[in-house]
C-alpha cells in the first residue's frame, strides 16, 4: 500500500503544475486574484477573453523571464526587476491590442496597462517563478493564465447573455427577450461573480467529500 504521507509529499508532475491553476487553483474562483479587470471589462465575453489572453501572455512570458534570471538578480532589487519584466510584456500587449482593434482597445482602456499591477502576476513571479526552473514555470503561468481566462469567460459570458441578449455580439433570443441591463453595469459584476464564487465552492466541496471515501491504490 502506498502510505498517505508519500502520496502528499510527491512532486507534482507536469500535468499537475498545468491543472492547478483551471480548478485546484483558479486565480479568481479560489484565489480570489484580479478583481479589478473581473468585474470591470468583463461586461461582454469578447472583453472578457481579450483581456484574459493578454493576462496569460504577460504571466506566461514573464514566468519564463523571470526564472531565467533567478539566479543573477540580487535579491535586494528583486521585486523592482520583477516589475520591470512586466510592463514591458505589457507594453507589447499594449501595441498589439492596439494594432489589432482600436475599439477593443478601447473597451479594455486603462485595464491593459493595470495588468503591471495585477497581484496574480506578481505573485507567480515572485512565489513560483523565482524558485523554479523555466518549463515548470512556464506551465504554471499558462495554467494559471488559462484559468483566469477562464474565469473572466465565465463572467462576461452570463453577464452578456443576461444584459444584451448575445454572445460574442452574437444575438441568441428574438424580440420577446426582456435584457437585464443591470449585468452590464458594476453592481452585475458583483452579482455574476458571486453566483459563480457560489457553485465553485459548493462544486469543490461536492469533490472534496468523494475524496476521502476512495479507497488509496496499492
Amino acid at each position: 500500500m502506498i502510505e498517505p504521507a508519500a502520496i502528499a509529499s510527491r512532486e507534482p508532475s507536469d500535468a499537475d503544475e498545468f491543472l492547478k491553476g483551471l480548478w485546484k487553483k483558479n486565480p479568481v474562483f479560489v484565489y480570489v486574484l484580479g478583481m479589478c479587470p473581473a468585474l470591470a471589462v468583463t461586461n461582454s465575453a469578447i472583453n472578457a477573453i481579450s483581456m484574459g489572453l493578454a493576462t496569460a501572455f504577460v504571466l506566461v512570458a514573464s514566468n519564463m523571464v523571470v526564472s531565467l534570471l533567478r539566479n543573477v538578480v540580487p535579491q535586494q532589487v528583486r521585486i523592482v526587476t520583477f516589475i520591470l519584466v512586466i510592463a514591458t510584456f505589457v507594453t507589447i500587449v499594449d501595441y498589439v491590442i492596439q494594432a489589432i482593434s482600436l475599439e477593443l482597445h478601447k473597451g479594455l482602456g486603462a485595464f491593459i496597462s493595470l495588468i503591471v499591477v495585477n497581484c496574480l502576476i506578481l505573485g507567480r513571479a515572485e512565489a513560483f517563478a523565482s524558485k523554479n526552473g523555466v518549463w515548470r514555470s512556464f506551465l504554471d503561468g499558462l495554467g494559471m493564465g488559462l484559468g483566469f481566462t477562464f474565469a473572466l469567460l465565465c463572467l462576461g459570458s452570463v453577464r452578456e447573455v443576461l444584459g444584451s441578449g448575445s454572445l460574442f455580439g452574437v444575438a441568441l433570443f428574438g424580440d420577446p427577450f426582456q435584457t437585464c441591463v443591470i449585468m452590464l453595469l458594476p453592481p452585475g459584476g458583483f452579482f455574476t461573480l458571486a453566483a459563480w464564487l457560489l457553485l465553485f465552492n459548493w462544486r469543490s466541496q461536492r469533490v472534496a467529500e468523494v475524496v476521502p471515501n476512495r479507497e488509496v491504490p496499492s
